[in-house]
């Protein structure tokens, strides 16, 4: 739980780095939304893979969390290599948002079948 815990952490951390490179680094408008855009759901997964770690049994708050920053990192790092100019990673950033959508819907899973804390 502590590697997943600071991995979580470090996810946040690159949400706000990213977030700068898009305000200050990215020159065009629609690019450096998409940086902003990236960065805020890396930020907002950091916090739902923490909150996975800490209510959930063990093993199911573990598969979730690694589904948030997985997903994070991977949708993140397809939208921001493109919005630096990059060459598109293909699915890279698709594979990410499902591995989110995953990592949601194993969350309402758990709390509708057995509430947080079970």
């Amino acid at each position: 739980m502590r590697l997943l815990a600071t991995l979580a952490a470090l996810t946040g951390l690159l949400g706000v780095a990213f977030a700068a490179v898009g305000a200050h680094v990215i020159h065009d408008p629609v690019a450096a939304g998409h940086a902003a855009s990236a960065a805020m759901l890396q930020m907002v997964h950091a916090l739902a893979a923490l909150l996975a770690l800490t209510m959930l049994p063990r093993r199911t708050g573990r598969a979730i969390a690694v589904m948030f920053i997985a997903g994070a990192a991977l949708f993140a790092i397809g939208v921001d290599v493109h919005a630096l100019g990059g060459p598109s990673l293909g699915p890279v950033a698709p594979i990410g948002g499902t591995l989110l959508m995953l990592g949601w819907t194993g969350l309402a899973v758990v709390f509708a079948t057995r509430g947080p804390h079970a």
